[in-house]
């Protein structure tokens, strides 16, 4: 029984594994076949933030594989004073054959795998965001035929899904580059974990965003204050203006895709121009977080 926490958990052959299983499923399922790997399966969502694409895709996932999904908010009383995170998985891994857990704090996800008896994947946390990175790798994978030896351009903030994109990058080959100022980029205790994780990683960090995205395969961005970062609204506009994705950005990478994992502030860290461009695969890239999912759980489950 495996749990999928943080992208690390998954090993660079098992990533393989997961995106072969994606890719026939995929294929099957875009010629109109569902091949029912996990008949009786229940798999439960148990979500302490909004979400569109981690929880219908995760749902519609789970109906494709013949199994059932059940949906659990703050009603259930997940992470709050009604009753232990600990008595709550004990229970809820009595019911259910997997567990995807979207929560504020990256250690509520930890502290519910400690003691879940079946495996809990990490539908976001504020440290990371694994099914995101591995949809996004999977998606250049499928429009470019290969990730070793590329190069993905991370224009933004130093975030859960910059975190994830790092390390998976790192583990297949990939370069990865941010490009966010100094205050915002990756913090000391990520940087040491990841060099003595993949010490033979290449990763970059620059304020330079122009030279960031010389020579990528991917432009990506994201949001510049995420959920729980209100507060620094302002102060985070101010010192990511010159950051922008933009047509002028995009013309020093005209090969590069450009790849978002939503929801965007238009206008903001992307334009419309970009997002809904030529290079842009953020539908694609959206769509596929399904077809991943549907590769991981049935990994998770057995079917390998």
């Amino acid at each position: 029984m495996r749990h999928v926490i943080v992208p690390e958990d998954l090993t660079a052959s098992e990533v393989e594994a997961v995106f072969a299983i994606s890719r026939d499923l995929q294929e099957k399922h875009d010629a109109g076949r569902r091949d029912a790997l996990l008949p009786g399966r229940v798999l439960a969502l148990v979500f302490e933030k909004p979400s569109l694409r981690t929880r219908v895709s995760f749902q519609a996932a789970m109906a494709h594989l013949g199994g059932t999904s059940l949906f659990m908010g703050a009603d259930t009383g997940f992470a709050s004073s009604r009753e232990s995170i600990a008595d709550f998985g004990r229970v809820l891994s009595e019911y259910v054959d997997a567990i995807v857990c979207r929560s504020k704090a990256h250690d509520t996800i930890t502290q519910l795998a400690a003691v879940s008896s079946v495996p809990v994947i990490n539908g976001l946390s504020d440290y990371c965001h694994p099914c995101q990175a591995l949809a996004d790798l999977y998606t250049l994978r499928q429009r470019v035929g290969r990730v070793a030896g590329l190069t993905l351009a991370f224009v933004g903030d130093g975030n859960n899904v910059a975190r994830s994109l790092a390390v998976l990058c790192g583990q297949l080959g990939m370069r990865f580059v941010l490009a966010a100022p100094a205050a915002y980029q990756f913090d000391a205790a990520f940087r040491d974990h990841l060099r003595t994780l993949l010490p033979d990683a290449a990763v970059v960090e620059t304020e330079d965003p122009v030279a960031a995205v010389k020579d990528a395969a991917v432009v990506y961005t994201d949001v510049w204050a995420s959920m729980g970062q209100e507060r620094e609204q302002a102060a985070r506009l101010r010192a990511f203006a010159p950051y922008q994705v933009n047509a002028a950005l995009m013309r020093h990478c005209p090969d590069a895709l450009f790849m978002h994992c939503l929801p965007a502030r238009r206008g903001e860290e992307v334009t419309d121009e970009v997002i809904d461009g030529p290079q842009s695969v953020v539908v694609e890239e959206a769509a596929n977080r399904m077809h991943v999912q549907k590769g991981l759980l049935a990994w998770l489950l057995g079917h390998r």
